[in-house]
Order: structure tokens, then C-alpha cells, then sequence
């Protein structure tokens, strides 16, 4: 038999293994063990507070399939085990990447950003004070540079330079989504979720057929940085503004309330939170006030 007929042979055996190992449980209808299960479950949480369900095998499945090929990796056990010793880092991140949820597009649900615009610009506007704000879980860019938009339209509308200092802290557990987002660059397929022709033409480039780059001054208010919810917030400084949306769904209460409390902690006395529109944990009214606006929320600092 010729060599590259034993090497393909070899190959097709391992993969054979592979597919064997990862099939369905008949007893269970589970891909993975009980117990393996509870350990992957119990690793992500631990690591990045997402709480995932029961019955959730095909999501591991999937989007783990290829890690676990690459690594030669037969278990959820032994997946956890080479994720959680030293210089495992790597490994670590890129099974946190492959398991975030990365929904987005421009201008989401539209109305927060016609508040924070028509309102909220407004109200800062007038205090006259460096304005900073946070957007919180921003996977691959599209709600901050969304926001740096909504301040270039008012600049340019108000005929005023003062809130052309204005930061945009943007940060995400996911560094494959935030090295995406730092580019600035958009093929049509993601730009056609939310982005009007209009704004499109004013707000980006064309740098290649069917591709986009927002134009440098939507760009230089954004600063990327990986960040985990889970952490302190003491060195992230105080903001104005807050949009944490369509994040705390992935957590367990008691994090998500952790998090509303450090959020209250780094707002500026007066300052807004946005969230999302399912998003309402039990310590929103013990930390802030509900402000309704046709057809939204948002939620102010209480003192």
C-alpha cells in the first residue's frame, strides 16, 4: 500500500474515533456525560458568568467541534482539566470566544438611540462637562460606533464642537470579536442590519467592493478592551452613560444584580443605564429610576 494511501487511511480511523466519541448517548439522548456536562457548565460560569441550560449539548457540540478536533480533546473533562491549569491561556480564550454570543447590529431597537440622541445628548450638552460612556458586552462594534454616530450627527447638527472629546469605552469578554471590531470593517451582509444608506455614505468608507470602514472620527472616540463583567470595576472610571443591553441574559440573577450594583457604582451622580428590553433584575429599583419614554425605558442613578 502506498504511503499517502496508509496516512489517508490513518486519518479517515482517527476521525472515525473522533465522530465515535462525540455521538449521541442512546441511553441519555445526550452527546456528553452527566457529569462531564455539570463540570463544562460549572467552568463557564465560573469563568465568564454564562449560565448555560439543560439540554444545551448541541450548543457545546457545535461550536466546540472544531477545538476539540484540533486538540486531539475526546471529553469535557479533559477539555476543563487542560483549560484550567498554567499557561493554558490560549486554550482558555478560545473556548470562551467559541461559547460567547455574539447578536448585534446598528442601531439596535432604534428608540434608545433616538433618546440618547434627542435627550440625553441634550442634558449633557448642556451641563458642559467631558462626557464619557460605557458600552458594555459590544461584541464586534456595531453599538459604539452606533453611539459615536449618534454624537457626530449631533455635533454637526448643533453646529458645536464641545462633544467631539467625548469617550466611548467599549468592552467584551471575546478577544477574536473585539480584534474584529477594532478594524472598523464591515462587509454588506453585517451593514445591512440596521445601517442606513444615508448614514453609510456619511459615516464610511469603501475600501474595497462590498466592504466598509467607518471613517476615522467615529473611530478615535471608541477604545477597545477586553474586559469580563465578572471583575471589579474600580479601574474602568465614571461615565455619564451605560448601555449594558442583551447581556444580563446570560447570567444567573445573583450576577446580574452584582453587576447593576457595580454599574451603579462607576455612573456619575444623574447618570443613565440602558438595558435590555427583557433585561429587568429585582435591584433596578433599589439603585436607580425608572424614566419611560415612548415606546422604551431607561434607568437613572439614584443618589
Amino acid at each position: 500500500m502506498a504511503v499517502d494511501d496508509c496516512e489517508q487511511k490513518a486519518g479517515m480511523v482517527k476521525l472515525l474515533e473522533y465522530n465515535a466519541k462525540m455521538s449521541l448517548n442512546k441511553k441519555t439522548g445526550s452527546r456528553f456525560k452527566k457529569e462531564e456536562y455539570a463540570a463544562f457548565r460549572h467552568f463557564l460560569e465560573a469563568t465568564c458568568g454564562i449560565v448555560l441550560g439543560d439540554n444545551k449539548d448541541y450548543l457545546i457540540d457545535s461550536r466546540l467541534r472544531k477545538i476539540l478536533k484540533e486538540r486531539d480533546v475526546g471529553s469535557l473533562n479533559e477539555l476543563v482539566m487542560n483549560v484550567s491549569g498554567f499557561g493554558t491561556g490560549d486554550l482558555k480564550q478560545r473556548v470562551i470566544d467559541a461559547m460567547t454570543t455574539n447578536e448585534t447590529l446598528w442601531f439596535r431597537d432604534g428608540h434608545p438611540f433616538d433618546y440618547f440622541t434627542g435627550t440625553l445628548l441634550e442634558e449633557l450638552h448642556a451641563k458642559g462637562q467631558p462626557v464619557s460612556i460605557w458600552s458594555a458586552a459590544s461584541s464586534s462594534g456595531q453599538e459604539p460606533y452606533s453611539v459615536s454616530i449618534c454624537i457626530e450627527e449631533f455635533i454637526k447638527r448643533k453646529n458645536s464642537s464641545f462633544l467631539s472629546n467625548a469617550k466611548i469605552l467599549a468592552t467584551d469578554i471575546c478577544q477574536e470579536i473585539l480584534s474584529q471590531a477594532q478594524t472598523g470593517s464591515y462587509d454588506m451582509l453585517s451593514l445591512n442590519r440596521g445601517m442606513s444608506e444615508s448614514r453609510l455614505k456619511q459615516h464610511f468608507k469603501e475600501i474595497n467592493k462590498g466592504q466598509w470602514e467607518v471613517k476615522q472620527e467615529i473611530k478615535n472616540r471608541v477604545d477597545f478592551r477586553k474586559y469580563n463583567l465578572k471583575d471589579s470595576f474600580a479601574g474602568l472610571g465614571q461615565f455619564d452613560v451605560v448601555f449594558c443591553r442583551n447581556v444580563l441574559i446570560y447570567f444567573s440573577s445573583e450576577l446580574q444584580n452584582e453587576i447593576l450594583r457595580k454599574i451603579h457604582g462607576v455612573l456619575k451622580p444623574g447618570g443613565y443605564l440602558f438595558l435590555g428590553g427583557s433585561e429587568t433584575p429585582r435591584e433596578l429599583n433599589k439603585l436607580f429610576n425608572i424614566q419611560f419614554y415612548s415606546p422604551g425605558i431607561v434607568y437613572k442613578k439614584k443618589a
